[in-house]
């Protein structure tokens, strides 16, 4: 018994638990999530990734390339339009349980050898191997020294690639063909991190609602233009409308309003901008719909209050905002970095879209 100690409890927590943590638990790391996909969740990733944070830097397009024909081809990233008789670069993907070994891209290696000396495109500039546990020691070591990896593939051809290449025929490595291969960069063969692949997804607008995080912080909005500009004449329209509706006489421009309605215009401009920022804010770090649906929440939480009975179209409208600012939003992943004023200025964004209005 001498060989027993008590189990000391384990220290104190040095920060609080949020409401997120407590349900969820702690954050877990891109990387060991993406350990946890399956090969269709990893393939998703993969496109969300192509879609965006592959295009953009450096692309004029990219696609997928898929069927039994796809002659080696996985992912390509296009530098014109000219495509695969141009400058290109290929990616492959592939899901497997263990790090890539060496026999897993001998067929692929020699798929791209044989298409491109049969003339169905010219060699990629890069070739990148890409996987979740990405590529061994050993095929890392043949990657990381040219040499090392054309002589590999001159040795393992026969009992590796020669048959793995079409379903058709043998490809010998022989006559023509095997001048080819002798001269062939094999630089081009290289390995992509998941690191990497992770740090480009960030660009995209998929990658806070696959591994959260929230969005940054918001920079304060423009004030508006002194000039109307194009994109505001819809709700100014419907505005100057419920004026008129009030004062019971024609209004055309804010110098015709009282000092207290002149107020409210300008803090109608102010909150449509407001709303605005909001919108090229999350544009490109959200999933596409995303704002549209926080609008749509706006729309259902105002939409009665907007087909009751009002006195005249102003009253209507201070209604209908008073009721979008004190709207909780909880549920939307917007909430945490949307404020009054732009749950405010949606009501002018809607206005723009002909989904409300102020006057019967």
């Amino acid at each position: 018994m001498d060989d027993f100690s008590d189990i000391a409890p384990p220290p104190p927590p040095t920060t609080l638990l949020t409401a997120a943590q407590f349900q969820s638990g702690p954050t877990l790391d891109p990387l060991a999530r993406i350990l946890t996909y399956t090969a269709d969740e990893w393939e998703k990733f993969i496109d969300e990734w192509a879609t965006d944070g592959l295009k953009k830097p450096k692309y004029k397009s990219v696609k997928r390339f898929s069927g039994s024909n796809d002659r080696g081809i996985d992912i390509a990233g296009f530098m014109h339009k000219s495509m695969l008789t141009g400058v290109w670069d290929n990616y492959q993907c592939k899901h497997y349980d263990h790090p890539l070994h060496p026999s897993d891209a001998w067929p692929e290696i020699g798929k791209i050898l044989w298409h491109s000396f049969c003339g169905h495109y010219v060699s990629p500039r890069a070739y990148y191997f890409v996987a979740p546990r990405e590529c061994g020691t050993t095929l890392s070591q043949y990657l990381a020294n040219t040499a090392v990896l054309k002589a590999k593939v001159l040795e393992v051809w026969e009992g590796n690639i020669r048959d793995a290449i079409t379903k058709t025929q043998p490809v010998l490595l022989e006559g023509a063909f095997a001048t080819y291969v002798d001269a062939f960069d094999f630089s081009i063969f290289q390995a992509k991190t998941v690191r990497e692949i992770i740090e480009q997804h960030k660009q995209t607008p998929y990658f806070i609602s696959r591994f959260g995080g929230g969005l940054p912080s918001r920079p304060k909005p423009d004030a508006p233009p002194d000039e109307i500009d194009v994109c505001e004449s819809g709700y100014i329209t419907k505005l100057l409308a419920a004026y008129s509706d009030h004062l019971k006489k024609p209004i055309s421009a804010a110098s015709e309003l009282t000092r207290k309605l002149v107020q409210h215009y300008h803090r109608q401009r102010e909150a449509f901008y407001h709303a605005e920022s909001l919108r090229v804010f999350v544009r490109d770090k959200v999933e596409p719909g995303t704002f549209e649906s926080l609008q749509d929440e706006i729309y259902k939480g105002v939409i009665d209050t907007c087909e009751a009975t009002h006195p005249d179209g102003y009253q209507r409208l201070v209604a209908v905002t008073d009721r979008a600012q004190i709207l909780p939003l909880t549920a939307h992943p917007l909430v945490h970095s949307t404020f009054p004023d732009d749950k405010h200025g949606i009501c002018h964004q809607l206005a723009n879209d002909e989904r409300l209005t102020w006057t019967e």
